[in-house]
């Protein structure tokens, strides 16, 4: 029954942060994720980072992406293809290189330099859906080259991950993981074509209560699970599932109620259970390796990520917009630097200096999407009105 109070204090916190976030000119989710931080072990400990709060955390992120996709516009998406590798492909490139020097002055091996670069090159747009859904850009095309670049930036820095496990002696069959992967996005493909629209009509009828919508969560959570299991992201499956909803006559009744359900329990567990996860031990001894390697991982990102948006023509503030939604590393880099431990690869001290390294990238995340897109929106307001003011 503990948990269970844990639950109602989560949920109330994360509600009242959230709306001081946003009074104090933040998106909420800034204060949801400090919330979680101020609550748990690491300040007040009245919350416990437990493995049922893990669960309900990773629903809340799958059901999340799982919401994106279908906000998706695919118009915009096939538009947007170009962007998306761009900012993807270039979002790897700067930090992974960044990386790797670090590494170097950090007297590792060039195999456990090149892991740090990789590590570094993954990112988590989860914590971006949310601040781009309150700035108003997940339809926008700004939006739609994010998620686009997050899919190819999963894809690319977990097959890099095989090639370099392999190369240090790892226990990974490259072939065969590549392969997985291969037929995960194809029968994705195939089944959001052909299986989600027959599943659909077929659990509408049914004579039980919410049957249409309990088919669609069936269809998120393997869509997610599949993921795993070839070794990409689930979030990229759920993302894949509400893309292939957003394509169906169900799209807007299926939607209505999984935003009733997500938001009110699990996407602000999601977010308010980063926060609880943090530990402050060792980091004193630590700091200015924590700062360096923060500065570094933002820096990269955002720079390497808006220079690709601005190679597809997108204006420099959207750019940095696009940049600086691609910083949070999250979940993905968290999972890279605990294979990176188990493999020896990374050692415990920078394993615990890594995990504080991520949860900076994700905090700063939401004000920089913020201060970027709207510099980018003011400049695009004051462009029209001269316009109108010359009669164009």
């Amino acid at each position: 029954m503990e948990f269970i109070l844990e639950l109602a204090i989560i949920l109330f916190a994360s509600k009242i942060a959230g709306d001081i976030s946003v009074k104090l000119g933040q998106p909420s989710v800034l204060g949801k994720l400090l919330v979680g931080v101020i609550l748990g072990p690491a300040v007040l400990g009245i919350v416990s980072d437990s493995k049922t709060l893990a669960e309900l955390s990773q629903i809340g992120v799958i059901l999340l992406m799982f919401m994106a996709g279908m906000e998706t516009d695919m118009n915009e998406f096939k538009r947007s293809w170009k962007a998306s590798t761009f900012v993807g492909i270039s979002g790897i490139i700067v930090p992974l290189f960044a990386g790797y020097l670090a590494g170097i002055l950090m007297n590792m091996t060039a195999i456990e330099a090149l892991f740090l670069g990789l590590l570094l090159s993954a990112t988590s747009v989860s914590i971006s859906v949310q601040a781009l859904k309150e700035l108003n850009k997940i339809q926008s095309k700004e939006g739609t080259a994010i998620l686009g670049a997050a899919v190819i930036d999963d894809v690319v820095v977990i097959i890099a991950l095989a090639f370099l496990m392999s190369m240090a002696g790892g226990e990974v069959n490259l072939s065969m993981m590549i392969i997985k992967k291969v037929l995960f996005f194809a029968g994705a493909i195939l089944v959001a074509w052909r299986g989600v629209p027959w599943l659909l009509k077929k659990f509408g009828p049914l004579k039980v209560t919410e049957s249409l919508v309990s088919g669609a969560l069936i269809i998120c959570f393997l869509f997610a699970y599949a993921a795993e299991l070839t070794g990409v992201a689930g979030i990229i499956g759920a993302y894949i599932a509400g893309v292939a909803i957003s394509q169906t006559d169900y799209h807007q009744q299926i939607f209505k109620k999984v935003e009733t359900i997500s938001y009110s329990i699990f996407v602000p567990i999601f977010f308010t259970s980063i926060g609880v996860a943090v530990s402050f031990d060792g980091f004193t001894q630590n700091i200015g390796l924590i700062i360096g390697l923060s500065i570094l991982a933002i820096v990269t990102k955002l720079l390497g990520a808006a220079a690709g948006a601005k190679l597809a023509r997108f204006s420099w503030k959207n750019s940095l917009g696009i940049g600086s939604a691609m910083v949070s590393r999250g979940e993905v880099a968290l999972i890279i630097a605990t294979i990176g431990l188990e493999s020896k690869l990374v050692s415990q001290e920078l394993f615990a200096v890594l995990v504080v390294v991520v949860l900076v990238t994700t905090i700063v995340t939401p004000p920089m999407m913020k201060y970027f897109f709207n510099q980018g929106d003011k400049h695009l307001k004051v462009k029209n009105s001269s316009l109108r003011d010359v009669g164009i």
